[in-house]
């Protein structure tokens, strides 16, 4: 599978993409750059395809990428797992906002779609 380094090495991207992941989750929006949105948005579709699966398995595999974050597991197979079951792929939506100052780099803003209100 081809993927973006990030900048850091595979311990610090991979946790920093779980972490990413159980914001999302956790918040439903995140703010971020663009490259580290692109690559949540794999993972968090990857969650929540586990959660519709519902199969302990599957549990077991979304608590052990959430490192052990009960919570993020819970919420992803109780509550997303139902508000997604007609949908087939797409949970996340990417909206651009401005460059950072600092270094330019092209900040979004990461959703999970059809929040609930």
């Amino acid at each position: 599978m081809a993927y973006r380094k990030l900048g850091v090495d595979n311990k610090h991207r991979r946790s920093m993409l779980a972490n990413l992941t159980k914001d999302l989750i956790m918040n439903e929006r995140i703010e971020t750059t663009e490259a580290r949105a692109k690559e949540t948005r794999k993972f968090v579709d990857k969650m929540i395809s586990h959660g519709k699966d519902g199969s302990i398995q599957a549990r077991r595999r979304t608590l052990a990428f959430l490192q052990n974050d009960k919570e993020a597991t819970k919420k992803v197979f109780d509550d997303l797992a139902k508000r997604y079951e007609k949908r087939n792929g797409g949970y996340t939506r990417i909206l651009k906002l401005k460059e950072r100052k600092g270094d330019d780099a092209l900040m979004v803003v990461l959703e999970l779609v059809e929040k609930d209100a």
